[in-house]
């Protein structure tokens, strides 16, 4: 009978530790299904923000731009801003808004809404947005709304201008198949931009290894700038469309940067160019400690207004980056050395036009 209880015993004991071995397995199985899924439905890790990098004219989705909303444009104290200068040349080539207007205006907000709209949409249409964006430009606006609109043209030059990326209906960029005998420099005179920018933009580490049969992304050219005296501001165009602003340092008061039309000079950009100042007449090499001229020049040659028959003066880098959004250069358009680069990127020498105006 004894035999007989321990052996019911060792079953029963043997069934117990059976099921406690399955549940644990359950477990450790359900465990391990949580720590690889997670929340993901189907393992897709959403929340990543991983998108692989589009091919050339192949843009699915582009990438996500902050909007604010355009009933948060009201005008806030209107500090002096640029006026049209009515003795300074006028140009087709860049569309130049009128004066800032006292209040909003609610077309330039319902241009801003339809471009936020527009932006938000999968896929996002960038090239309807620019347009709107750039109608909005041309119109009397407050201080705020104009301020507003800038950043965002400027956010969405990132993304259609300054990457790979070919968006089908842009009249400003599209795909090149490169022929046999093309060099990059060449494809840039054809269409009015420096080959830098284009070797950049194509992620192209050496110009010289361009193959036939390749596909590249083209800007069509050329990029100008106009220049505000009064807010030490430049604004950047390509062709009618703006870019971007930068700050910049203007001459001194009595040497006075000319107003007027202006081009770049034929030959006239340089690479940290030996310098001799024509007050000094001290001559400074690029390895001198106090070089003055930073990254870049950029030679000017005067057209039109104030700026006829003008040479001399220049975009170039800076040695005193606290001196931009100040007068105090002799004439000349100091920049910081990573706009000077970017603009040197550019600007194409004849084609790219710079007005000055106050």
């Amino acid at each position: 009978m004894a035999r007989y209880t321990s052996t019911l015993y060792a079953r029963r004991r043997n069934r117990t530790r059976n099921r406690i071995y399955i549940v644990s397995a359950l477990l450790i199985v359900a465990a391990v299904v949580a720590f690889i899924y997670g929340n993901r439905p189907f393992g897709r890790n959403e929340a990543s923000g991983y998108q692989p990098a589009p091919e050339v004219n192949e843009v699915k989705e582009a990438p996500p731009i902050e909007v604010e909303p355009a009933q948060d444009l009201s005008p806030p104290d209107p500090p002096q801003q640029p006026k049209s200068d009515s003795s300074s040349p006028k140009t087709d080539l860049i569309k130049v808004g009128p004066e800032p207007a006292a209040q909003p205006n609610p077309q330039v907000d319902k241009l801003v809404q339809e471009a936020a709209a527009l932006i938000s949409q999968t896929p996002s249409r960038i090239m309807e947005a620019r347009e709107r964006l750039n109608d909005a430009m041309s119109m009397p606006m407050s201080l705020k709304q104009q301020e507003y609109v800038r950043k965002q043209m400027s956010l969405l030059s990132d993304t259609w201008l300054f990457s790979r990326s070919v968006f089908p209906q842009d009249r400003l960029c599209e795909s090149y198949k490169v022929e046999p005998g093309d060099v990059l420099s060449a494809i840039g005179s054809k269409f009015k931009v420096p080959h830098q920018i284009l070797q950049e933009i194509n992620n192209i580490p050496d110009a010289s290894q361009l193959k036939a049969g390749d596909t590249i992304k083209v800007i069509r050219g050329p990029f100008h700038a106009r220049v505000y005296r009064s807010t030490f501001t430049m604004d950047l165009y390509l062709q009618d469309t703006f870019v971007r602003s930068f700050n910049v340092g203007l001459g001194m008061p009595g040497r006075e940067t000319p107003r007027g039309k202006w081009c770049v000079e034929r030959g006239g950009k340089l690479v940290k160019p030996v310098w001799t100042d024509p007050d000094t007449h001290r001559t400074y090499k690029p390895t001198d400690p106090d070089y003055p001229l930073g990254s870049r020049w950029i030679g000017l040659q005067g057209l039109e207004g104030e700026a006829k028959g003008r040479t001399g003066i220049a975009f170039h880098g800076t040695k005193d980056p606290e001196l931009i959004g100040k007068a105090g250069s002799r004439g000349c358009i100091r920049l910081h050395n990573g706009d000077a680069i970017l603009l040197y990127n550019l600007l194409v020498p004849t084609f790219s036009q710079v007005q000055v105006v106050d």
